[in-house]
């Protein structure tokens, strides 16, 4: 797998999921680290080119003492681009959330998985 970017931009303050991208002859399937983000404020947009994640962090959190109390509140929007491959069936990508990661599979066009072939090596 490929880890494209750290989770957070230290000195931006703005919020840039961790990606990974896996490719291999029948699919290319993409996994967003998204803590703290509801499935509700996240957007999947698809391409011929290119995959498109979008989001908006909200967070607060709040501390109450006998003498003290504390707010903190995290607001951001994130915009992931993934450019793809030739040849990826955009007619059939699936998304799926569950435990603050999305998952998306983009299976290839049958075009594209035979496109491939091995090549032999000849020993000298």
């Amino acid at each position: 797998m490929l880890h494209l970017l750290a989770p957070w931009r230290s000195g931006l303050g703005g919020f840039s999921p961790s990606i990974d991208l896996k490719e291999d002859d029948k699919e290319v399937s993409i996994k967003a680290e998204l803590p703290g983000i509801d499935e509700k404020d996240i957007e999947v947009l698809l391409s011929d080119d290119a995959l498109t994640i979008k989001g908006e962090k909200k967070e607060e959190k709040e501390e109450k003492g006998k003498d003290y109390y504390h707010m903190e509140r995290t607001y951001g929007s994130f915009n992931r681009v993934v450019p793809l491959p030739l040849g990826v069936d955009t007619t059939n990508a699936e998304a799926h959330f569950k435990n603050c990661v999305l998952s998306i599979k983009l299976p290839k066009t049958e075009e594209a998985k035979a496109k491939g072939r091995k090549i032999p090596i000849k020993a000298e």
